[in-house]
């Protein structure tokens, strides 16, 4: 079967690409062009400067006009997280100066995304720190999430919860849909906004070994974004074991209509050459 004729249906789906794992072989300001010209129509990324919560006004205006120039959208962005992909998951949870910094880089998150028409802020949870009650981490959790949603409201945008999946994050504390989804319950329960969803990323979920047509019937009601990648490898789709064009057609059955963000390794070739999976018509967002 030719690349992309299982997925030449996908016409009626949004997919953007996100920008922090694809593409990450140009300068940062280089990407948004790069994946129009693959024939994207939106991108989402990752908090781009893992040491600066607050970057300088000329590195935010930098990357906007690249965003802008490129014709692209921009439909999600990472609150700060610290470094990504390594070792750190978060700073809404730390103790400490870290949650001071999340807390300080709320506003200009939220201002940047929602200059751009940003519609979804995720918000990783955090790290397990050694020696530090549990609880104690929890309950700063959710007051900085409710400042989040509070900010990602302010610009009419959702707040999103993301399980990671436990080999890769052993001391992310969620890592599974139900931890997730019972957090962002908890926030909307804290703010009365209604505007915390679950973050459905299909990679993940695999790793953790859940049963994914479940979770999609479960959740699918209160996913406000879905993300992919095949597993094993985190390659492009078709280059492992997950039947991802049917886990996205349930999710469509479902009542999901929203998107769906590529975060996947472009494996050992430029990331341009990393979409042969998807029909260049699919991928611009109707």
């Amino acid at each position: 079967m030719p690349p992309g004729t299982e997925w030449s249906a996908a016409a009626d789906r949004r997919f953007d690409v996100n920008l922090s794992i694809l593409f990450t072989e140009l300068p940062l300001l280089e990407r948004p062009a790069a994946a129009a010209a693959a024939g994207f129509t939106a991108v989402e990324l990752w908090w781009p400067w893992a040491d600066s919560p607050t970057p300088a006004r000329s590195e935010l205006d930098g990357l906007r006009k690249a965003i802008e120039n490129a014709g692209v959208r921009l439909t999600g962005l990472n609150f700060y997280a610290g470094r990504l992909p390594g070792p750190d998951r978060g700073a809404l949870s730390l103790p400490g100066e870290e949650s001071e910094r999340f807390r300080a880089h709320v506003d200009v998150a939220a201002d940047f995304a929602g200059s751009l028409g940003c519609t979804a802020l995720n918000a990783l949870y955090g790290n397990r720190v050694e020696g530090v009650d549990p609880a104690e981490q929890d309950a700063l959790a959710l007051e900085n999430l409710v400042l989040a949603a509070g900010a990602a409201d302010r610009i009419g945008a959702m707040l999103l919860i993301e399980a990671l999946n436990r080999p890769e994050s052993p001391r992310y504390p969620l890592v599974s849909a139900p931890a997730a989804v019972e957090v962002a319950d908890r926030v909307n329960a804290a703010t009365g906004l209604g505007n915390a969803r679950f973050l459905m990323d299909l990679y993940h979920l695999a790793v953790n070994g859940e049963d994914l047509p479940a979770v999609i019937e479960r959740y699918a009601s209160m996913t406000g974004h879905v993300q992919i990648a095949d597993s094993p490898g985190r390659g492009a789709p078709g280059t492992g074991a997950l039947p991802l064009e049917d886990l996205l057609g349930r999710l469509r059955t479902a009542g999901y209509t929203g998107w769906v963000g590529l975060e996947y390794k472009p494996g050992d070739r430029p990331s341009a050459e990393a979409f042969d999976w998807l029909p260049r018509e699919a991928r611009a967002a109707r």
